[in-house]
């Protein structure tokens, strides 16, 4: 009997170890899962980071060239608006030198008509 208890507790032995085999698998297929799972949102939330910052640096920089243009743009106008401004004195310079030149003559005309002569 003793023989047959001792195959008994030898049995139930190896059962115990297949036991906590499979409960060591069950455990280590669990980690491996949650691990991986991890990786994969970790990895995720990275590239999340960094495609914020990306897009954070591209808006900068967009800001960047925007004022650049608006500036260059307010240069331009500003040069623009000089040059409309010389025109426009020079057209009433011009236009002060012809209206005294046809005063004159119509002076002159009105003159000579008054004296006696024809238009």
């Amino acid at each position: 009997m003793s023989e047959e208890r001792g195959k008994s507790d030898v049995i139930t032995a190896l059962e115990k170890i297949k036991e906590v085999e499979e409960k060591a698998r069950r455990i280590l297929q669990d980690a491996r899962e949650k691990t991986a799972s991890k990786i994969i949102q970790d990895a995720y939330d990275e590239a999340k980071k960094i495609k914020e910052n990306y897009l954070t640096q591209a808006r900068k920089k967009a800001e960047e060239k925007k004022k650049v243009i608006i500036q260059q743009a307010s240069k331009e106008a500003e040069k623009i608006s000089k040059k409309a401004e010389e025109d426009a004195a020079r057209l009433r310079q011009k236009a002060e030198t012809v209206m005294s030149e046809a005063i004159e003559k119509i002076e002159e005309k009105i003159k000579h008509f008054l004296w006696g002569g024809k238009l």
